[in-house]
Formats: C-alpha cells, sequence, structure tokens
C-alpha cells in the first residue's frame, strides 16, 4: 500500500508508462527547467533525467503533473484518506493515546510516524555544491531546491507532536552564501515555522532545521497541506503514504529514514543574508531582500538518491495540480471550519492569493424585504482570518441563496454573478495598511498592501453587456477598448513610467465621465498596457487584473465618493492593472533554451509527440 519511497514511485510509474527517461545530457541551468515547464503544459509524463550536468545524482520532474497522475500515486489512500476526514479524527489522539489506535479504522495507526535506529538516508553524506544546481529562470540569484521539505520543532515543546513540515524556498548558491556552508531559506508570512523562529529568536538560541528532499510521495504533498491545528505533517504523510513514517535521529532532529537527500543545519536567530530574486508562481520575479540563512552542518543522502524538482511561474505550472488535489481533499472540511461559508475557491490562474471566491449565505434577517450583504461581512472577516486564507486580496463573496446552483469553479459565471449585483456605493469594504502575499509587489513594500471585499447579495441591479456602445469615448492617452467578460471592457492606457503617472492618468480616466456616460454600461473597467493580450483568454486577464493591481491604491471609480470614510463611486468601478514602477519584472522564458527543448521534440528524439 503506497510508496515508502521516491525510488518504489519512479518504477511504479515507469512499469504504467506515466515517466520516461531522458538520458542525453541535460543542464539544470534553464534547461531542465524549460523541458519540464512545456512537458506539463502538455500535460505529458513524469521526467527523470539520468544524465544532469555537474551532478551525479538523477533528477526527477513533473511528478505531479497532472491530476490524474497524483490521484494514480495515492490511489491506495485516498478513500481512506477521505473516510477519516469526513470522521473528524482528532489527529493529537494519535500522539496522546498512540495504543488506542492499534486496531482503529484502516489508516488512523498510520498517522504516527515510527522511530528506527537506522536507514538508507545515513548510508552516504555529500556537500551542498554537488547537488543538482537548478536554475529555473535566465534572472534567478542561484540554485534553489523547489520540492524542499523543511522540518522544524518548537523549541519551547520540543518532538515531532510540535513540528512543522513546510515547503519554503531554499537557495543553494549565489549572493553572499558560503559555499557548502550556508543556504538562503525564505518563507513567506503565516508559516509554521516562523513560530518556532519567533521562540528561539525569544530564548536567545539557534533553531535546529532540516531540509529533507524525495522520500516518499507523500512528504512533498504534506509539507504543502494546510492541515488543522494538532495535526503534524508527517501525520498526514504517513495516513496518504499508506504506511507510517519512519525517522532516524542522529543529530538535534530526526529525518525520514527514506529521506533521498537531508540538509542539517540551523538557523541563527540574529542573521539575515539577502535572497533571491527568484521566479515565483505569480509570473514574476521575487526580488532580493533579506532572509534567515541556515548554517549547515551535514549532507546527507541515500545510494539511489534521486533528486525532484519542479519549477514555478505563471499559472498554471505543476503547482496547480497540487492546489487542484489538496481541493479534492480538504474542500468539503470548509463548512466545518467557517459556518455559513458553502465554498471557497483560491483563483490559480490570479496566483492563487490575489484573488478568492466565496459562496456564504445571508442568514441574518431572514424576515426582511430588503436585501443587502450582511452576514457575508462577517463570514467575510472569518475567511480573512483563517490560515492563508488570509493573504487573500481581492475576495468576491455571494449570497448562495442567490443561485444555489452557481458553480465557484466556473469563475466568468461567478464573477458576472457578482456584477449583476454589486452596489459600488455599498458593497466595497477595503482593510488599508495591511499584510498581504510575501511575493506580491503591487502594493507599495514587502509584506504590506491592502484588501478589499466585495460583497455580492440580492436580486439582479443589472443586466450585463458584451457590446461596446458606439457613442463610447475615451480620454488621450487611452485607447483599443476589448470586452473581457459581459460587464467587464479593458482599455489600454498609458504607460507608467514615474510613479506619479498612475494616479495622476487615472484620475484624468475617471473625471472624463459621470455617471450618465455610456461607458457606465459595464460595471467594471480595467485599464491595462495590453487590452488586447489582456482579453484573449481568460486567464490573461486574470492575471493581469488582480497581480498587477492592490486595491487601495489602484481602485478608482466614476464619480467616487467618501462618506464616513467609506469609499464607493455612482459609475463604474475602475481598476489600473498596469505594471508600475515598483513592481516586480515579468518571467521571460530564455529563447536559446526554448530552441534546445524544441529540438527534444523532434521526431526520433526523446520527447517528439509529447511537446
Amino acid at each position: 500500500m503506497g510508496y515508502a519511497n521516491l525510488q518504489s514511485c519512479v518504477r511504479d510509474l515507469e512499469k504504467h508508462g506515466q515517466l520516461i527517461r531522458i538520458t542525453d545530457p541535460v543542464d539544470p541551468y534553464l534547461e531542465a527547467g524549460a523541458i519540464q515547464r512545456r512537458v506539463y503544459a502538455a500535460q505529458g509524463p513524469a521526467l527523470l533525467f539520468t544524465n544532469v550536468t555537474g551532478s551525479r545524482f538523477p533528477m526527477l520532474g513533473n511528478l505531479f503533473g497532472t491530476l490524474e497522475r497524483t490521484r494514480f500515486i495515492f490511489r491506495d489512500t485516498l478513500t481512506t484518506v477521505q473516510r477519516l476526514v469526513d470522521a473528524k479524527l482528532d489527529p493529537s489522539a494519535v500522539f496522546k493515546r498512540p495504543w488506542a489506535f492499534a486496531k482503529a479504522p484502516v489508516g488512523a495507526w498510520h498517522l504516527l510516524p515510527k522511530k528506527v535506529k537506522t536507514g538508507p538516508i545515513l548510508q552516504h553524506q555529500t556537500t551542498i555544491d554537488q547537488l543538482p544546481q537548478l536554475v529555473s529562470w535566465p534572472d534567478d540569484g542561484g540554485a534553489f531546491i523547489t520540492l524542499p521539505q523543511v522540518y522544524s520543532e518548537h523549541p519551547s515543546h520540543p518532538g515531532m507532536r510540535s513540528s512543522n513540515l513546510g515547503m519554503y524556498r531554499v537557495q543553494l548558491s549565489g549572493n553572499a552564501y558560503q559555499t557548502n556552508k550556508e543556504v538562503g531559506l525564505h518563507y513567506q508570512i503565516h508559516r509554521g515555522i516562523g513560530v518556532h523562529h519567533r521562540s528561539a529568536k525569544d530564548r536567545s538560541e539557534k533553531l535546529p532545521v532540516n531540509i529533507f528532499v524525495g522520500g516518499p510521495p507523500s512528504m512533498t504533498v504534506a509539507a504543502v497541506m494546510p492541515l488543522p491545528e494538532g495535526m503534524p505533517e508527517l501525520s498526514f504523510a504517513g495516513l496518504l503514504g499508506g504506511q507510517r513514517i519512519q525517522m532516524v535521529q542522529p543529530g538535534a532532529l530526526p529525518f525520514p529514514a527514506q529521506a533521498d537527500f537531508v540538509i542539517c543545519g540551523h538557523i541563527d536567530p540574529s542573521r539575515t543574508r539577502p535572497e533571491g530574486p527568484f521566479g515565483d508562481h505569480f509570473g514574476y520575479y521575487s526580488l532580493t531582500h533579506d532572509f534567515p540563512v541556515v548554517e549547515v552542518k551535514a549532507v546527507y543522502h541515500r545510494p539511489d538518491a534521486i533528486w525532484p524538482f519542479t519549477t514555478v511561474g505563471r499559472p498554471p505550472q505543476e503547482d496547480t495540480s497540487f492546489g487542484a488535489f489538496i481541493h479534492e481533499l480538504t474542500g468539503d472540511l470548509i463548512p466545518t471550519v467557517l459556518p455559513g461559508i458553502h465554498a471557497v475557491h483560491a483563483v490559480d490562474a490570479a496566483g492563487v492569493h490575489p484573488l478568492l471566491l466565496a459562496i456564504g449565505s445571508e442568514r441574518y434577517t431572514p424576515y426582511s424585504t430588503e436585501q443587502r450583504p450582511q452576514e457575508l461581512l462577517t463570514q467575510a472577516n472569518a475567511i480573512l482570518g483563517q490560515g492563508q486564507l488570509s493573504l487573500a486580496k481581492y475576495l468576491f463573496i455571494t449570497n448562495h441563496e442567490d443561485n444555489p446552483q452557481l458553480d465557484i469553479h466556473d469563475i466568468g459565471g461567478f464573477l458576472s454573478h457578482a456584477l449583476q449585483r454589486c452596489d459600488w456605493q455599498r458593497d466595497l469594504h477595503f482593510q488599508t495598511c495591511t499584510t498581504m502575499d510575501t511575493l506580491d509587489y503591487s502594493g507599495q513594500g514587502l509584506n504590506s498592501g491592502s484588501k478589499v471585499v466585495v460583497a455580492a447579495s440580492g436580486p439582479a441591479r443589472r443586466s450585463l453587456t458584451s457590446e461596446i456602445p458606439p457613442e463610447i469615448h475615451l480620454p488621450d492617452g487611452f485607447r483599443a477598448p476589448h470586452v473581457a467578460l459581459p460587464g467587464v471592457l479593458v482599455v489600454q492606457g498609458p504607460a507608467c513610467q514615474q510613479p506619479q503617472d498612475a494616479s495622476q492618468s487615472m484620475e484624468r480616466f475617471c473625471a472624463f465621465y459621470d455617471q450618465q456616460a455610456p461607458i457606465n454600461a459595464f460595471p467594471l473597467i480595467v485599464i491595462s498596457d495590453d487590452s488586447a493580450f489582456s482579453t484573449q483568454t481568460l486567464n490573461n486577464f486574470l492575471w493581469t487584473t488582480f497581480t498587477r493591481s492592490d486595491p487601495a491604491s489602484d481602485l478608482y471609480g466614476i464619480d467616487s465618493f467618501t462618506a464616513d470614510k467609506h469609499w464607493g463611486c455612482r459609475g463604474a468601478l475602475v481598476i489600473d492593472a498596469r505594471r508600475k514602477p515598483h513592481h516586480a519584472p515579468p518571467l521571460i522564458d530564455d529563447p536559446a533554451v526554448e530552441k534546445q527543448v524544441d529540438a527534444l521534440g523532434a521526431p526520433g528524439q526523446v520527447l517528439h509527440g509529447i511537446i
């Protein structure tokens, strides 16, 4: 049942025609990542690169490249996981009374990690510079581990029960890191390791960390799971993997006996070093900032070690499959965690955290003839106070009773439903000067920006058009209007060369119209650098609109007003989604490398018929 290690998974996928070996030399500098992204886009197989330039270790890419393959990998345990999730098993009980679970429902016993004295991981040691030096994008600051599992324990409550396993970015080379002695550790806000880091700093102690790479595939998924309080990721990995995770402990912290690689070290809370830049899942580079540094003490690897990797970039990418798989496992739990909420959808095409859709319930005054957002606002605040959902930048929330058949995954249909009902004088609710996703540069600084809740409840107040009225006129410098969705107009605006250009041109645009102007037939207007590109596909619209705007600084309106600290507008809502001088640069493929990848798809080559 399940895979005890990555090697058994690779053999099984190859047996079932879901993995191919690439024996040609492949450079981890740009080429491996470009191949993986291209094969992912083609919904192709997993890739085992056996001849990696500069390293003796093979690399495994695109392992979770399709949702179907991810389900296949965990096919033996999905029913058990779902049953235990439905039963709302208290994971902390397994640690408190492990003997009671020896005869528990199949799978529950697997929640408890198993301590062992030795394992394959202890057989060999190496150094950081001998590992595959994966560089995914031309302007990355060095080589990175892109599927790391970073393990730490609470300094005040040591032990696996209070552990955290998270997928935090690890930079192996570049910048000012001392070769083989230091690696960079970039973790975003609202991550479990931050609690451990804070405790170590308060105690003036170094924080031990172990960085796992590979091992049972369930470990990789566990590292990105938004788990409830009291459930260590190691427990979920055992449950999903169908067997208890074997752990050895030759030093300060344990690590998986079946891992492929483990980097052991510690964080000195008094030190940081510059980390980045790095091409990230927003489709831009996250820039160089000071982050914790891990002082490396040892690097272990098993005899047949495989280096799993992915690359991230503008969605969809391989991490999209992670998100879809996680939703399948946990989506039904949302109403139990957030009463009144029927569904939540973090929109992958918009970078996940920038755009969150939700369906709630209006039950405050069922006797009232007036229907307006009331309980929806309470539920929106609950969502914004819940784990990583708190990083949402735009939250659109609708009332289930208005359309019980509304599909939250039909993004165009959902937005149309909301736009039919929104009253821009009433239904915009801002949080300013707040925290936001570490990777989002639309605000005015690292981890800082704003949020807006767009609440929609009641009968439709307008019909939505997809036709541009001939009498619409645009101010000088604005041109090329295109319809993105019913009720959504995208207009190409002048480029923002200086910080003040954005506000000046937007105020001029909005002042050009009053609330009677024909352009208000579109309740939402987006100003873009390239309106044709932004409306070419729904994904283009979502990406440009919600990754390139900050609600507090980039939302404008025709005939806008402020009353009792509440901002609204009587005409159309206008979002400035142009690139600003403070935004991070977008990711662009290297043309020469892309030609190398093209060659692998030629007749007679290993990827012919795949790409």
